[in-house]
């Protein structure tokens, strides 16, 4: 049972995530929106990495950027471009982070298609990605698998 209970409140968990975006746009669940169109919904983020980090959500649902239509995609990306002057602006921001999260092991938590505007400022202590250089011939093999796919 003591390996049942953790399970049953992971899925519960898992299911109240999957749906909290719809209940966001639907009204059900308090937001702060900052911008709402036909197509996309845009709200600050409850747990902000910096204030007037907002989320740009598709108001149909879709998980990620594989399966989100190219016509949701290009609204999304059509709010993200109209609201990113704006949200540095009114945060006085040095710079923006925009971003999307794709599966669990890239971090994605809530299972409906979103990009975070995150306002970045001089010395807020936020760390980059940190890269490694390829080594000799692996940049010419990584390109190769991506071509042979396309």
């Amino acid at each position: 049972m003591e390996r049942i209970v953790p399970l049953l409140k992971l899925r519960l968990y898992w299911a109240v995530m999957d749906e909290l975006f719809e209940k966001i746009i639907a009204g059900t669940i308090p937001s702060e929106k900052v911008h709402e169109d036909e197509h996309t919904y845009a709200f600050l983020d409850i747990n902000p990495t910096a204030p007037g980090h907002t989320l740009v959500v598709p108001k149909q649902k879709s998980t990620n950027i594989f399966d989100i239509p190219e016509s949701d995609w290009l609204a999304v990306m059509k709010t993200v471009r109209m609201l990113a002057p704006y949200i540095k602006e009114a945060m006085r921001a040095d710079g923006l982070n925009i971003v999307m999260n794709n599966e669990p092991a890239g971090h994605q938590v809530v299972m409906h298609a979103h990009v975070h505007i995150i306002p970045r400022f001089e010395g807020d202590g936020l760390k980059p990605w940190r890269g490694r250089p390829y080594e000799e011939g692996e940049a010419q093999r990584v390109a190769e698998k991506i071509r042979s796919l396309l």
